[in-house]
């Protein structure tokens, strides 16, 4: 197949205004032996008659597309659960690899259930592994009967019930009891105290268990996981103070981030933070990121690695939001457009404007709120073809505008013009045969009936 007739394909394979006779002809095209265009099966909004024939495709590529789809309804994926191929159901255990952050693809749990009892051990070890569990479903894993699943379960030890918990830590199984005595040992000093004489927990139980003060003092003597005791909530006041001032920046660093210190003695630590993003934040702001005291606390602070944990909150105030939204922090700014749904425009325009091409850059552009009004006029003859792609967002670009910049020297440019319903006629078609912009063409929503039919045509698709 000619290469811009391919691209062409898989821009009418997520055309929106696709009609479904030709999503059904293309859903049934085999590629080759690779299947449909992986758009295809992972459209959102599919019709009935378009999910019944991904799901009886002779080829599991296209069933794998669809059951790791971040688009398609949970319930409609939850459909592949008895595919004959562990592949296909592999990939719906595990969900999709990656998404929007505002947006659950959680599996509904009876079908998580029927997952983790596959006979196939890749099955579930993919279950086990999704980052896409729902909460209530990782707590009934309390009794399951494969100790991996009780070990997921005791991970989420906070969720868990009073006598689940008594299960775990008594389990027949040593790896599922260690793991239950992390989660226990914040409350029992006993237990810490074992873990302690574990390689594998030593540091973690350091960081979160009820510490006998001999064996606080013990680790401050021997110079050992220092920054991970200096998170611990028990720790002693005085040992507290001493790692205040250790000659370790991490050591103090991790000191600065304790709860129960008032911004004046926080801020009265010498420690250096700059660029440093701690991934999921920090332990005590991520646990309450909808606890509107945690919130407020961090939020607040003038600490700027708790600003960042708060800033991953879907729910901060408006007050709080917009009080982060002017720390001038690009890590703030970042985690903002990513994951609250008020972040303001001008958040979002920093965001665009100063990580270009990431993930982050995405997110800022493709959030509801990323302005649209007044870039045609901003942005049409800037020297950065990054910018100039932003006027086709402007409802109020012309057709002649769009033109114009469906011939612009910067392929991303050009590629957003070709894909704007605007675009004359004419110039779409002639679109569909230019290499780098035959995708975007396809998948322009203006494209005539006739001419996504032809491009099937010409990719050899049957009709």
């Amino acid at each position: 197949m000619v290469a811009f007739h391919a691209s062409a394909l898989d821009g009418v394979a997520r055309n929106p205004a696709l009609p479904t006779p030709l999503l059904l002809r293309l859903l049934a095209f085999d590629g080759g032996g690779d299947g449909p265009p992986r758009y295809a099966p992972q459209r959102a909004g599919l019709p009935e008659s378009a999910v019944a024939v991904i799901l009886a495709h002779p080829n599991p590529g296209a069933r794998v597309d669809f059951a790791m789809s971040k688009l398609a309804e949970p319930a409609q994926r939850a459909r592949l659960v008895d595919d004959p191929s562990p592949k296909v159901r592999a990939a719906l255990a595990y969900g999709p690899e990656w998404g929007d952050p505002r947006a659950s693809v959680a599996l509904p749990d009876d079908v998580c259930a029927r997952l983790l009892d596959d006979p196939d051990p890749s099955v579930r070890t993919a279950l086990l592994d999704s980052p896409h569990l729902a909460p209530s479903f990782v707590a009934s894993l309390a009794t399951h009967h494969d100790p991996a699943a009780r070990q997921v379960a005791a991970r989420a030890w906070e969720k868990l019930a009073p006598d689940e918990r008594l299960a775990l830590l008594t389990d027949p199984d040593p790896e599922v009891r260690r793991v239950a005595a992390l989660g226990q040992c914040r409350r029992d000093a006993h237990l810490t105290a074992e873990l302690l004489r574990d390689p594998q927990f030593a540091a973690e139980a350091l960081r979160r268990g009820l510490l006998h003060r001999a064996d606080a003092e013990r680790h401050v003597a021997e110079r050992t996981h220092l920054a991970a005791l200096a998170e611990n909530p028990s720790l002693p006041a005085d040992l507290v103070e001493r790692l205040a001032v250790d000659p370790d920046e991490g050591v103090r660093l991790a000191v600065s981030l304790r709860p129960e210190l008032d911004e004046t003695r926080r801020m009265a630590i010498d420690f250096t933070v700059g660029d440093l993003d701690r991934g999921d934040g920090v332990h005590w702001v991520r646990e309450g990121l909808a606890d509107p005291e945690v919130l407020r606390r961090a939020a607040t602070s003038a600490h700027p690695l708790l600003r960042r944990s708060a800033a991953r909150s879907p729910h901060l105030p408006p007050d709080l939001l917009h009080l982060l939204a002017r720390v001038e922090d690009p890590v703030v700014e970042n985690r903002l457009g990513i994951h609250h749904p008020d972040t303001p425009e001008e958040v979002l325009m920093r965001v665009y404007a100063r990580l270009g091409g990431t993930f982050s850059a995405w997110m800022a552009e493709t959030h509801p709120r990323f302005p649209r009004e007044g870039l045609a006029a901003r942005y049409a003859d800037h020297p950065d073809g990054n910018y100039r792609r932003l006027a086709v967002r402007d409802p109020a670009a012309t057709p002649t505008l769009i033109e114009r910049l469906s011939h612009d020297p910067t392929v991303w440019t050009r590629q957003a013009a070709v894909g704007d319903p605007r675009l004359p006629l004419h110039r779409l078609r002639e679109a569909l045969h230019v290499p780098e912009l035959a995708s975007s063409a396809g998948a322009n929503p203006a494209l005539p009936e006739d001419e996504m039919a032809a491009v099937l045509n010409r990719a050899g698709v049957p009709a």
